[in-house]
């Protein structure tokens, strides 16, 4: 493996570490004295190896014993987790176990006396690393754009020679943003050659002439490219050299959207980001390089190239490199089938494509410590598997990987390290949610290759997909199963710390994974709590998401070190006191949703039954979803409701089967709760009131989620105050007062929702309202005859679902205004409404032609009236 990532991910579990050993060193105070300063030599000897590490990844052509060292000092690092850990088990049941601080005394004299052979040696690798270091300026192998057929980039060459075309009375600035491969450098070049010659001055390589600029273009106008830019100080370096040249144009090629959006200072700089070729472009791409005489596909190799095409992703990288090299293969079924099978060893270090993965893995030497492992985490998931992004941060927080900042939590930490990873162009955003936030993420093929390699030979996570397990070993610390049925009894892994199952089968786990943190095995078919879990005492995150489990055993008392469960999607309606001892519980997740055919229910959200002093658990950030209900006979005083004031951390609360004479109590308990992010309140039963008055004198700040399903007697004022509120939703509401002037101003609200909300007959969207409103759902309004929408109201609408409006037979007037609007969506909606809007002779059809698409469902039935 290239030295320089073996280097990196030595260092981060070296940095790693260090963390780890602080947070112990400042919660364990009744250590013995000589652990105490065992552990102390450790830490300092550690962050002088750390330091060194560093710069042995940076070192030029490092010889194998740089790189033997490099992993041995790797292995070390795991070593003393290893003891941190003994440590802490001891420390959770020492009786339990049997263990004595003898053992850990050894433990420790053994790791000593391995730092002082690394002691030994440090010096002389120390000069070598320090006499022989490479700039610290990445740049990867240049990809060559000139050879390159620009199929796939005929749109965006366009867009972009028109941008540099166009007539201005400055400089502007473009960043073309994308991942390795992506045909940045083919794009730029491309759009250059077309219209260098408008212009006085043109180059395509300024870093060596920076000095010079300034005296070479004053008063001409000019067109310059950087290619492959990594640091922000160059940028800032080049454009102080850079008159203000009218109608000139500086085009910027780089992987690190990050330092793109952070040069944004005005809008004569723009960003266009590169997108992965369609799969009809990438195919016509493949065949043209893989069959370059006639550039089509036999009949007989239709089906593997079509699974090779699927692994490239969209990447011309990886589609002209594997192309050109299966040009010069047997064009038999046979070849081909062998080269689809070795794709990942031709990928590695010795295979024929290992140029491929030397371009992609310098953005990932280019990483810092801390964010390496967290992106090395995506080895753990399958392939084009849609990882959701609180699930991926909350398990990097129980991990370690995240470091803390002040006025943070960890889980925002988190979101800004995912959030740095994808404007790195490393990890993808699948979908978006209705924030801009995406709700799941995965990362390239081509990339998942790259690092499935570097977490196998580093020890990372070890990936199991059926066979003999040959692989695991008594170091394997990460293990993802994802074939098959797996049985764990007789395998001796006492390193193991995060164990995954992936829809597989059965999976049988042994007390044998004694030092276990993470366990996440949702999907299996489990019917049962397996007992054996009670006994993982370092367990910190537990999930059996989507198992078949009815309850949860008072053991559960025994996971002290338990930061996450997450019981969603399972059968489990009641929480056990025993909860109330995992004083560390961050995220209590217990609900399923109550799937019906058609409309869906009042009740389709299930909770559970908590315990009554469910307040106690006071660092809990998530708590979905409690019933309220099985409360009410208590006294007053021993309501849980009342008791949710403790719980001052929380950022997501939801609340089922609320009566109406606990509303008050409810609101008393949320003013008191001021780092709220979302609220989800439901009513006792449909025409069970939710009185939510007395929240007026103290809305919690920083809401952005509200979900209200209940009877209102009027709005609720305060909502109208809630400044940072994106998305709301009220059903079953039956409002008499027309709710919409009350939402029209608030300035971040991007989704609207109203099903069963409103009785009257008009809605109107005034001109210059909902500024940011991109999703408008309306839907069983029973009394509904017209929508109006002035000129200039709703601006950013993308969005409109119209569903069980009975009396609604046109269109909303003035439709035509709404210029963003990209989709209309309408659900059993009245048999005139929707012939209005067919292609063939509608006589509203004029009115909505600017929508790309048109869905009518009638009963489930799709008829596509306009798109795809």
């Amino acid at each position: 493996m290239d030295p320089e990532i073996v280097g990196g991910i030595a260092g981060s579990a070296v940095s790693y570490l260090l963390l780890k050993l602080n947070a112990f060193a400042t919660r364990e105070f009744n250590l013995k004295e000589n652990i105490n300063r065992a552990l102390h030599d450790l830490g300092i000897e550690l962050r002088i190896i750390e330091a060194l590490l560093r710069n042995a990844a940076s070192k030029k052509d490092p010889d194998h014993q740089l790189t033997f060292w490099i992993q041995y000092v790797r292995d070390q690092a795991y070593a003393m987790e290893d003891v941190l850990d003994l440590f802490k088990l001891h420390q959770e049941k020492p009786w339990r176990y049997f263990l004595s601080l003898h053992p850990i005394d050894n433990l420790i004299n053994d790791i000593e006396g391995s730092l002082n052979r690394i002691e030994r040696t440090k010096n002389w690798y120390s000069t070598m690393t320090f006499n022989n270091t490479d700039h610290p300026v990445i740049v990867a192998p240049p990809f060559n754009g000139n050879n390159v057929d620009p199929v796939g980039f005929e749109e965006p060459t366009e867009k972009l020679t028109s941008w540099a075309s166009e007539e201005k009375q400055r400089a502007e600035v473009m960043f073309v943003v994308g991942m390795a491969g992506s045909g940045k450098t083919t794009l730029v070049r491309s759009v250059y050659e077309r219209v260098k010659e408008h212009f006085d001055c043109h180059r395509d390589d300024v870093f060596a002439l920076t000095h010079k600029l300034r005296k070479l273009l004053l008063a001409k106008r000019y067109v310059i490219v950087l290619d492959d830019l990594w640091v922000k100080a160059v940028w800032e370096s080049v454009k102080l050299a850079l008159p203000d040249g009218r109608n000139s144009r500086i085009i910027i090629t780089t992987r690190r959207g990050d330092i793109a959006n952070s040069c944004r200072d005005g809008d004569s700089i723009v960003i266009h980001k590169i997108q992965p070729l369609s799969p009809e472009r990438a195919a016509q791409l493949f065949y043209l390089k893989a069959f370059s005489g006639t550039g089509r596909c036999p009949s007989g190799l239709e089906e593997v190239s079509k699974s090779i095409i699927q692994k490239c992703d969209g990447l011309p990288l990886g589609i002209i490199e594997i192309g050109r090299f299966l040009s010069n293969k047997s064009p038999t079924r046979n070849q081909w089938k062998i080269f689809h099978d070795s794709l990942e060893s031709e990928l590695g270090s010795n295979g024929e494509l290992s140029h491929i993965v030397k371009v992609l893995s310098a953005s990932y030497k280019d990483l810092p410590y801390h964010l390496k492992y967290c992106f090395l985490y995506m080895s753990i998931f399958p392939e084009n598997y849609l990882v959701k992004r609180r699930r991926l941060v909350r398990l990097w927080v129980v991990e370690g990987f995240v470091i803390e900042k002040s006025g943070q939590t960890l889980e925002e930490v988190g979101e800004e390290y995912l959030e740095e990873l994808i404007d790195r162009n490393l990890i993808k955003a699948n979908e978006l949610d209705f924030d801009g936030l995406p709700k799941s993420v995965g990362v390239h093929s081509l990339m998942l290759m790259m690092i499935l390699s570097i977490a196998h030979e580093e020890n990372f996570c070890t990936v199991w997909t059926g066979g003999a397990p040959r692989d695991l070993t008594g170091k394997t610390r990460r293990l993802s199963i994802q074939m098959q049925d797996f049985e764990v009894s007789d395998q001796d892994l006492p390193c193991v710390r995060s164990f995954f199952s992936f829809d597989v089968g059965k999976v049988k786990i042994s007390s044998n994974f004694k030092l276990l943190k993470v366990l996440d095995i949702q999907g299996t078919p489990l019917e049962e709590f397996p007992s054996v879990i009670t006994d993982l005492l370092l367990l910190r995150y537990l999930s059996l998401r989507k198992t078949n489990i009815k309850s949860i055993p008072r053991s559960l008392s025994n996971l002290r070190q338990l930061e996450t469960l997450d019981l969603k999607q399972t059968l489990v309606t009641k929480v056990p006191k025993a909860v109330l001892q995992l004083e560390k519980l961050r995220h209590l997740l217990v609900y399923r949703y109550n799937y019906m055919e058609g409309v869906p229910p009042f009740d389709i959200v299930q909770g559970f039954k908590a315990p009554m002093r469910i307040s106690e658990l006071k660092n809990l950030q998530t708590l979905s979803f409690v019933k309220a209900s099985v409360q009410r006979r208590m006294s007053r005083h021993l309501r849980m409701i009342q008791g949710l004031d403790n719980l001052t951390q929380l950022r997501k609360l939801g609340v089922v089967e609320l009566a109406k004479e606990d509303g008050a109590n409810l609101c008393h308990s949320i003013g008191k709760m001021p780092n709220l992010h979302s609220l989800s309140v439901t009513s006792l039963s449909m025409d069970v009131p939710l009185e939510l008055d007395a929240m007026t004198y103290n809305p919690p700040a920083f809401l952005q989620r509200l979900y209200l399903k209940g009877t209102l007697q009027k709005f609720p004022s305060w909502i109208s105050s809630l400044y940072d509120l994106m998305k709301i939703g009220l059903k079953w509401s039956s409002l008499a007062e027309n709710p919409i002037p009350s939402l029209q101003n608030l300035p971040h609200l991007v989704e609207l929702q109203l099903l069963d909300a409103y009785s009257g007959t008009q809605l109107e969207f005034k001109s210059g309202k909902f500024p940011q409103l991109k999703i408008l759902d309306l839907q069983q309004l029973e009394q509904l005859s017209s929508i109006v929408m002035e000129e200039c109201t709703l601006p950013c609408l993308q969005k409109l679902i119209i569903g069980q409006c009975s009396k609604l037979v046109d269109v909303p007037r003035r439709i035509d205004n709404l210029i963003h609007l990209q989709m209309l969506v309408l659900y059993d909606m009245p048999d005139p409404f929707v012939t209005r809007l067919r292609r063939n002779g509608g006589p509203l059809r004029s009115s909505v032609q600017h929508i790309s698409c048109i869905h009518s469902y009638k009963q489930g039935v799709l008829e596509v009236l306009e798109g795809s």
